[in-house]
C-alpha cells in the first residue's frame, strides 16, 4: 500500500510497553527523514523494519538535498510526551532543515525514528507521517509542520 496516512508502529509500542528498547519518548533524541512515493509504509511490520535504513526506509527512497536536508533527516526540537487528562500527547516544534537554499522534489511523507536506541534495533522508528500528497520546494526552506492540536500523534486512555 502506498502513502496514505500516518501511524504510530505497533511494535515500536509493543517494545516500549515490554520494556524491550530504551526509547524514552522524553529525552531521546529523535529525527525525521523524507521519503519518496516508491516507499510503502506499514504499521504492523517487526521493530527491525520499522528501522531508518531499512526495509521500505531504504536510503535509496529517502529525499535529501545533500546541503540543507541531510541525509537521516532533520532532528526534532522542543520534543514533549505529557499527559493531559486521559490523552498523552508527543509533540515537537515544526522540523526545518537547516538552510534556506533547499531543493526537495516530491516528498510524500516522513519517518521520525529515534537516534539514540541501539536495542532492540538501531535507530528504531516510532511514527510515519503522511504529507497529503507529494511536496516540493525549490531554492526554499523545506519544514515538516506538526499538527498544532495533536502533535505528532496522541495516545488516549
Amino acid at each position: 500500500m502506498a502513502w496514505t496516512n500516518s501511524k504510530v508502529f505497533v511494535s515500536t509500542i509493543e517494545d516500549m510497553l515490554e520494556n524491550t528498547t530504551a526509547i524514552d519518548l522524553n529525552t531521546s533524541t529523535f529525527h525525521a527523514a523524507l521519503y519518496n512515493s516508491t516507499t510503502v509504509p506499514s504499521q504492523t511490520v517487526t521493530s527491525a523494519n520499522t528501522a531508518y535504513a531499512v526495509d521500505q526506509w531504504v536510503v535509496g527512497n529517502e529525499l535529501d538535498d545533500g546541503t540543507d536536508w541531510d541525509t537521516g533527516g532533520e532532528p526534532l526540537t522542543t520534543v514533549t510526551f505529557a499527559p493531559t487528562s486521559n490523552v498523552l500527547k508527543f509533540d515537537a516544534d515544526n522540523t526545518p532543515q537547516g538552510g534556506t537554499t533547499c531543493t526537495i522534489t516530491a516528498a510524500e511523507g516522513c519517518l521520525v525514528y529515534d537516534f539514540t536506541v541501539a536495542t532492540p534495533v538501531d535507530n528504531q522508528g516510532i511514527s510515519f507521517h503522511y504529507f497529503g500528497g507529494p511536496q516540493t520546494v525549490t531554492l526554499g526552506t523545506f519544514t515538516i509542520v506538526w499538527n498544532a492540536a495533536n502533535g505528532l500523534f496522541q495516545i488516549t486512555l
